[in-house]
């Protein structure tokens, strides 16, 4: 998945977001084939009142072509405001991915069994591995420091469809 553009609210600045997200990476090096360093179109929100320091909304917004729905996200829970989780959760993405590789694995009987734990998932994606060692080392050449890493756990959960 690849992010076209992100309009971002008046509590942000798009230079600094414009630098986190597309600028650190200049420098990553060739990807392999179906990768590729996506540059953002960034907008802001334009507003007449004035900024609240360190107040930020209770809420954010996404939507995807294609889908005519907006989504609102509680931004402290991470979910919809009637609680079931967003469509941009690791658990969505799990279950697309689980279906598309389902799909492909009919058509190539060498592709190997699907994991059912999302962490496993992510292991056997070479690729993928490959790409984000690239990114990491990407980011310490460019004196950006080390990749902070998330707790194990929050990867490990079983796929139910």
């Amino acid at each position: 998945m690849y992010l076209h553009s992100i309009i971002v609210g008046s509590l942000c600045h798009t230079g600094h977001l414009s630098r986190v997200m597309s600028h650190r990476i200049e420098d990553i090096g060739p990807l392999p084939a179906l990768y590729r360093r996506n540059q953002l179109l960034l907008s802001g929100v334009s507003h007449a009142g004035a900024r609240q320091p360190g107040k930020s909304p209770g809420f954010s917004v996404n939507w995807m072509e294609g889908s005519s729905e907006l989504e609102v996200i509680n931004a402290s829970t991470g979910k919809r405001s009637c609680g079931s989780p967003s469509r941009l959760c690791k658990h969505m993405f799990f279950t697309r991915w689980a279906k598309l590789h389902g799909k492909l694995s009919t058509r190539v009987p060498s592709h190997g069994e699907m994991p059912s734990v999302y962490s496993e998932a992510k292991l056997v994606a070479q690729t993928y591995q490959s790409v984000k060692q690239q990114l990491f080392k990407a980011f310490q050449k460019a004196g950006l420091g080390t990749w902070v890493k998330k707790p194990p756990e929050q990867d490990q959960f079983l796929l139910t469809v």
